[in-house]
């Protein structure tokens, strides 16, 4: 009984020790263990989340503490492709811990990049925390799922502006030169009502390719 205890310890202890290392990811520099991560995972779109940081230094008997004033003389960049932003670094409650806030706006992969001196110690190092999910990853109901019109109701509208434009096409055909209608205004008219139609196709394609 005991045995398969330890057993069942020792396999939790793998796995979340596996997730944790997943992701949160550390690097060593010197004494320095540098941790970075997301605040909340899995990271979505465009949900407001913080870049964690934890910095601490080992005093050479295995006792570990956090690291006060870390960024001092240090800063983080946030890199996207091409992209990059210099991150505002705040203070946690916690010695040695550190958070940036931080709204992501596309799925994929940050790069973090910490480059500067830790109490006289260089840093310069890159790391790439855990990719940012679709919010429909845990959106319920998916957010393509609503807002967007229905499809009967779509071709129904497209059926009525057709229908609009058609009319207005027969009374500009049908205008003679001895009748009180202005034929430039009419002819104005039907191009307006056929642009609008237009647009309605437009609309309903984007809104289809939206659900898919």
């Amino acid at each position: 009984m005991k045995t398969h205890i330890l057993l069942i310890f020792a396999f939790s202890v793998l796995v979340f020790g596996f997730y944790s290392a997943y992701a949160h990811k550390t690097v060593t520099v010197g004494p320095y263990d540098i941790e970075v991560g997301w605040r909340d995972e899995p990271p979505l779109v465009s949900q407001q989340n913080a870049i964690v940081f934890a910095i601490t230094e080992d005093d050479g008997s295995g006792v570990t503490s956090g690291v006060t004033n870390a960024f001092k003389d240090l800063t983080a960049t946030v890199k996207s492709g091409s992209v990059s932003k210099q991150l505002d670094i705040l203070s946690d409650a916690r010695p040695g811990h550190y958070y940036s806030k931080i709204i992501p706006t596309k799925m994929g992969t940050l790069v973090i990049e910490i480059t500067g001196t830790v109490n006289g110690v260089e840093i310069n190092e890159e790391i790439a925390i855990e990719d940012v999910e679709d919010i429909n990853l845990l959106a319920f109901p998916p957010s393509g799922a609503s807002g967007l019109p229905d499809l009967a109701q779509l071709k129904n509208a497209m059926s009525s502006l057709q229908k609009d434009v058609t009319e207005l096409k027969s009374k500009v055909g049908g205008v003679s030169a001895g009748t009180n209608m202005d034929l430039g205004k009419s002819y104005d008219y039907a191009v307006f009502a056929m642009a609008i139609g237009a647009a309605g196709t437009i609309l309903a394609v984007i809104s289809l390719i939206k659900r898919k």
